[in-house]
């Protein structure tokens, strides 16, 4: 019934921050859609922005996602790329598992507080 994922809503204080910090720590792509809101995408996804209370549907607090993103890059390149950017590493390099088994993974917190997970599967396991 579900093939994938087409978007996910993280609610942040600042947008434009929010925006800045996907573009430039994770290499996603701005994008402005409907009425002048704000995103990022990579490949066929996307990730929305909202500010705490704008989507009335919607309950999360800032800080509340918790989001599993898989890479192409090596877990080292990774690491290096975020120390670069001066993001300070919760936890990893450590082995978890991933929809599709293992995955070397690292943590870290966006802007917001919400705990971003970077992930490496084995060769044997990165198509679908």
């Amino acid at each position: 019934m579900i093939s994938h994922f087409d978007h996910i809503v993280l609610t942040v204080a600042n947008i434009d921050r929010a925006v800045s910090f996907y573009e430039t720590v994770l290499n996603m792509e701005p994008i402005t859609f409907g009425e002048g809101r704000k995103a990022v995408r990579f490949g066929q996804q996307k990730i929305n922005f909202q500010l705490l209370g704008q989507e009335l549907r919607n309950h999360a607090m800032e800080g509340a996602g918790d989001v599993c993103l898989i890479t192409n890059w090596t877990i080292d390149k990774v690491v290096a790329h975020l120390k670069a950017c001066k993001v300070i590493i919760l936890e990893g390099p450590v082995t978890k598992s991933g929809a599709l088994g293992p995955i070397q993974s690292v943590y870290f917190n966006d802007p917001d507080n919400n705990l971003i997970e970077v992930s490496v599967y084995e060769k044997s396991r990165t198509a679908f």
